[in-house]
């Protein structure tokens, strides 16, 4: 009895040891193949966190995707140049006037585009992540200016798209607002210009590559494939006239060549193809066209707000229609005839947005990038004489279409604030709009807000001390 007793615990020994043996086995085991113990376990994964964690599929295409996902960051975050939060309205869509609301956006600047966020930055890029589309500026062509007229909200900028939509942002900060200003306007200046730029070329190119698009398109719908019932006589004809669809395809393939080969807008300027614009080029080149030192289009402006703008309410700080003004815009460029007394041009904000325009689109102010820290240096002198003497110095040392454009524009300004009564436009208030459209810094690396200052001040000189200024000219 005992010597069996003995043989059972001996065995029950053994195979208590198997079983740790096996179970120690299983362990190296798993330990040592990672995909095995994957395979072995369907379930989710505690870790030690406490989190759960899903089977990682085994799959080679699903295993790229999440070594791509997890490796390489969206295009996005990777040209990220700066962001935070602003105030921001959108006042004008395609042209379009919008009512005003602001609202606070999370905004995000790229190389190319700003994109506007509703939410708070956390839900912004899990939005980003998400492939959530915000609202998106493309910056391509777009024009930044400072925006004081168009809120009673301090430290306001716009920022003006060329298909027309309009954005006002702000922050009462700043040295915030103007870092947006630098790196926005930054962005935009490394932008193509307009000659490579798709959105203005299209605005030259429009009439001839439509014709060549419907004259492509025509050979392309003989090719395709006809509806059901028309099949069989469409395999009789192409099994007859082989010959036709082989000269069509030469005929397309050359048109292709033709298109893909066309000069640039360069080139065609230089062999007097396309004539120089008004609208962007420098002032003394159009005068030189005209043979004249005032540009026509400016005196042909002038002429009709004098004729009946004078007692319109706001006058030249209320904005007109943008797509309007871009198609008068595209007439006086196409140098066809133009009448401003059309009923086409019947709002008076139109033809005033045009003008200011032209002057903000000079490549050179019409106060030239070289006199401009000198009329700041005239603008700061304290005694009142002597400044008037300094500013109208520099005037007379202008060149003549510079001096002579000058002297139209201010004394048809002061006929502006002799109407003040009526159209509630003071020398303050004009100075505001046409200080930073007609001075500006080359190059913008000193305090904006102080620049912008100055700018005001020296058109309100120029207005306040018309008669003074340029007395030399009306002797």
């Amino acid at each position: 009895m005992q010597k069996s007793t003995n043989s059972d615990t001996s065995l029950e020994t053994l195979n208590s040891t198997r079983q740790g043996t096996g179970a120690v086995q299983m362990r190296i085991k798993n330990a040592n193949s990672h995909h095995d113990r994957l395979s072995q376990s369907k379930s989710m994964i505690l870790t030690d966190v406490g989190k759960v964690t899903e089977p990682i599929s085994r799959h080679r295409r699903n295993h790229s995707q999440h070594i791509l996902k997890d490796v390489i960051p969206p295009l996005e975050q990777l040209m990220v140049e700066k962001e935070g939060y602003l105030q921001k309205a959108k006042i004008a869509e395609g042209g379009k006037k919008l009512r005003k609301n602001w609202s606070t956006s999370w905004i995000v600047l790229s190389s190319r585009k700003i994109e506007f966020y509703k939410e708070s930055k956390q839900q912004a890029l899990s939005n980003m992540k998400t492939g959530h589309k915000p609202e998106s500026v493309d910056l391509c062509g777009a024009h930044i200016e400072w925006a004081k007229e168009k809120s009673s909200r301090k430290n306001v900028f716009q920022i003006t798209t060329v298909s027309g939509n309009e954005f006002l942002l702000q922050s009462d900060i700043d040295f915030i607002i103007l870092d947006w200003f630098h790196a926005i306007k930054n962005a935009i200046d490394r932008l193509p210009k307009d000659s490579s730029c798709p959105s203005r070329n299209l605005e030259l190119f429009k009439i001839q590559r439509s014709s060549s698009t419907e004259l492509l398109s025509h050979y392309d719908s003989d090719i395709k494939e006809q509806k059901p019932e028309h099949r069989k006589s469409l395999m009789f004809r192409l099994h007859h006239s082989a010959s036709d669809t082989s000269d069509k395809n030469r005929v397309k393939s050359r048109l292709k060549k033709f298109i893909t080969r066309r000069p640039s807008l360069k080139t065609l300027q230089e062999k007097g193809l396309i004539k120089d614009q008004i609208f962007g080029s420098h002032l003394h080149k159009v005068c030189e066209r005209e043979n004249s030192t005032v540009p026509w289009f400016v005196k042909q402006c002038i002429e009709a707000v004098e004729k009946r703008g004078l007692d319109v309410d706001g006058i030249y700080r209320v904005s007109g229609n943008l797509a309007t003004i871009q198609k008068l815009r595209f007439i006086v460029n196409q140098e066809e005839k133009l009448n401003l007394d059309d009923s086409q041009w019947e709002d008076i904000h139109v033809v005033t947005g045009a003008l200011k325009m032209f002057f903000r689109e000079l490549p050179e102010p019409l106060f030239p990038y070289s006199f401009f820290e000198r009329f700041v240096e005239a603008i700061k002198k304290q005694d009142n004489n002597t400044r008037i003497e300094a500013v109208k110095c520099l005037v007379q040392k202008l060149p003549p279409p510079n001096r002579d454009t000058m002297k139209v524009l201010f004394g048809h300004l002061t006929k502006i604030v002799a109407k003040a009564s009526k159209n509630l436009m003071s020398t303050q208030s004009l100075g505001i709009v046409f200080g930073p459209t007609l001075l500006r810094a080359e190059n913008e690396t000193g305090n904006m807000a102080i620049h912008m200052v100055y700018q005001n001040q020296i058109a309100e000189l120029m207005l306040s001390e018309y008669s003074k200024i340029f007395s030399s000219e009306e002797d």
